[in-house]
């Protein structure tokens, strides 16, 4: 007995030392974003699904309002394998990942289903394929949603409108040259400078969908909000590569599953809840324009033609098609 005993034993710290799962695992979740965001919602509904569905064998801690630090420091410590899971609005993946960029080519997409069908179809799941060389585990897509524009100065219903306005951006090229070719003065920062920038009147305005605008109560500072949906923005909930290898099967499917029911709750939530946001702002005294976006659309027509090299216009056409 005692000779089996030892033998166990030493098979356990073998099974330790050659990199084997651990019978208890805390995954740390990051994110930038507040507790009244979606992402959050999220991250929370993730943690839930996973402890109840491991019984407690694998625990999650949530880390929101940039914690962990913003959204491209996620991306490089996912890489690392210092953080174990992320939930990042898709913009900043294209300092990684330039082909992903794709997606946020302006009015690119018609709806939340057209959206939906190419992130869970052939196209998105090449994209996780990408990613996955790059050290992250793309569990899922989310979404941050369709974006609009607020700033402090004018209502915009035109192009002409926007001629030298401030206006922060993500840290991306294609998000820069869509809001250079519509007359704005593109600033790229994160989103943790940008409320500072705001609030001390540095820059004028902002792009983001109607749950950051009303999570940040973006009305504070920013009077005007013009309902152009110029861009989709997925959010991807990955892993840390080197974090899922060290998961058991058993544990990696129950993730995997987790972070599915997470992005489609949080789809859900802006899916049901954006009338009610545009109708807080407005009762909070945000003057709203629903600008005609044919003048849109065609001011940044330069942004495709630039881009159809680098991405393929039979990609970029497939995408327009896909129904």
């Amino acid at each position: 007995m005692k000779r089996v005993f030892i033998a166990a034993a030493a098979l356990c710290v073998v099974s330790l030392m050659c990199g084997g799962a651990l019978a208890s695992v805390d995954l740390k979740l990051g994110h930038a974003i507040n507790e009244q965001d979606v992402f959050h919602a999220a991250a929370l509904h993730f943690k839930e699904s996973v402890e109840a569905r491991t019984g407690g064998e694998v625990t999650v801690s949530v880390y929101p309002n940039a914690t962990l630090g913003d959204e491209r420091n996620l991306l490089e410590s996912l890489k690392m394998g210092t953080i174990d899971m992320g939930i990042i609005t898709g913009g900043p993946v294209v300092n990684f990942l330039p082909s992903f960029g794709v997606l946020d080519l302006p009015f690119l997409f018609s709806s939340p289903e057209h959206a939906y069908k190419v992130l869970d179809g052939p196209v998105g799941q090449g994209f996780i394929k990408e990613m996955e060389k790059l050290g992250w585990k793309c569990l899922a897509y989310g979404e941050r949603g369709f974006r609009n524009l607020t700033n402090n100065k004018r209502p915009v219903a035109k192009p002409e409108d926007m001629k030298d306005l401030k206006i922060r951006v993500m840290q991306n090229p294609i998000y820069i040259d869509s809001f250079t070719a519509l007359g704005a003065n593109a600033v790229p920062m994160a989103w943790t400078e940008a409320l500072t920038a705001l609030q001390q009147g540095t820059i004028d305005g902002q792009e983001n969908p109607l749950n950051v605008i009303t999570a940040y109560n973006i009305n504070e500072s920013n009077k005007y909000l013009s309902v152009t949906r110029h861009a989709y923005a997925p959010n991807i909930i990955a892993m840390s590569v080197r974090t899922w290898n060290k998961l058991t099967p058993e544990q990696q499917a129950i993730v995997q599953e987790s972070a599915l029911a997470a992005a489609k709750y949080n789809r859900d939530i802006d899916n049901e809840k954006e009338a009610e946001w545009l109708n807080q702002l407005k009762d909070k005294g945000m003057q709203v324009t629903e600008p005609d976006l044919a003048a849109f659309r065609e001011a940044v027509s330069g942004v495709y033609e630039k881009y159809e090299a680098q991405y393929g216009k039979e990609l970029i056409q497939s995408i327009l098609n896909t129904k």
